[in-house]
């Protein structure tokens, strides 16, 4: 990497340490990145720090269990300033047109600052789903050669109602619509994980077993159904984000 090229910055939201660092480190091994090559925040333990831009090549903000339609007064202290923190940092971004990809909680913490109503109307089970392009999906350069079809990991309670008005759908399913989004031009976000593979979802299921994605006893029947789902597309979105922006690759 040359000393000249911005690091990326990787906003994490998920208070478990072994769920936090098998994220990262899926974000590394199918972004292409090496650790230096990036800034990490774990800003589940005390919000988003002040955030120049300027600094970075780009951002990538990754999972949560902190839902967005929670009641206002069942938030925790720490929720309600990730969540004002982060209207902060989309003002920038989105004025900026500034490289930014955020998976699942990244997605709906995008979609509500946009206005989209986030609700469990099409809340997902944990697992493999197949979902479709649009046509002006198919012309985005993190999608383009793609099929018309691909194989995602998900799993969520909540989701975007509709696509964020000023937004651009990219990829649609038949159980939740909204499955990827792009703002401007280098703004994204993913209701899947681009990040997702079997081991790293076979650590999220162990340590969310009783957060209300899945009924607990279903989780041995889950970790088998999820070894066998291969998802190169859903990660090729993340690879491609990092050598369109980050130029590493």
């Amino acid at each position: 990497m040359s000393s000249n090229v911005k690091p990326v910055l990787i906003l994490q939201l998920r208070p478990e340490d072994e769920t936090s660092d098998s994220e990262f480190q899926a974000f590394l091994k199918y972004g292409g990145l090496q650790e230096k090559h990036t800034r990490r925040i774990r800003i589940e333990q005390g919000g988003i720090p002040p955030v120049v831009l300027d600094d970075y090549s780009a951002i990538i903000v990754g999972g949560s269990p902190f839902d967005i339609s929670t009641p206002e007064e069942k938030k925790s202290p720490i929720q309600k300033k990730i969540e004002k923190d982060f209207k902060g940092l989309f003002c920038d971004v989105l004025a900026r047109d500034f490289p930014f990809l955020g998976a699942c909680s990244g997605n709906g913490l995008l979609g509500s600052y946009l206005g989209a109503g986030i609700s469990g109307l099409y809340s997902e089970p944990v697992g493999g789903a197949r979902v479709s392009l649009t046509d002006e999906g198919k012309l985005d350069p993190l999608l383009s050669g793609f099929p018309d079809q691909i194989d995602v990991l998900l799993g969520h309670k909540e989701a975007c109602d509709t696509t964020p008005d000023g937004a651009t759908l990219l990829i649609r399913g038949d159980a939740c619509p909204v499955q990827m989004f792009r703002v401007g031009r280098n703004v994204y976000a993913t209701q899947f994980h681009p990040e997702g593979d079997a081991e790293g979802f076979i650590v999220r299921i162990d340590a969310y077993k009783h957060h209300g994605y899945f009924a607990p006893e279903t989780a041995r029947h889950l970790i088998e159904a999820i070894n066998s789902v291969q998802t190169p597309y859903a990660q090729e979105i993340l690879r491609r984000f990092v050598e369109r922006y980050v130029g590493l690759i």
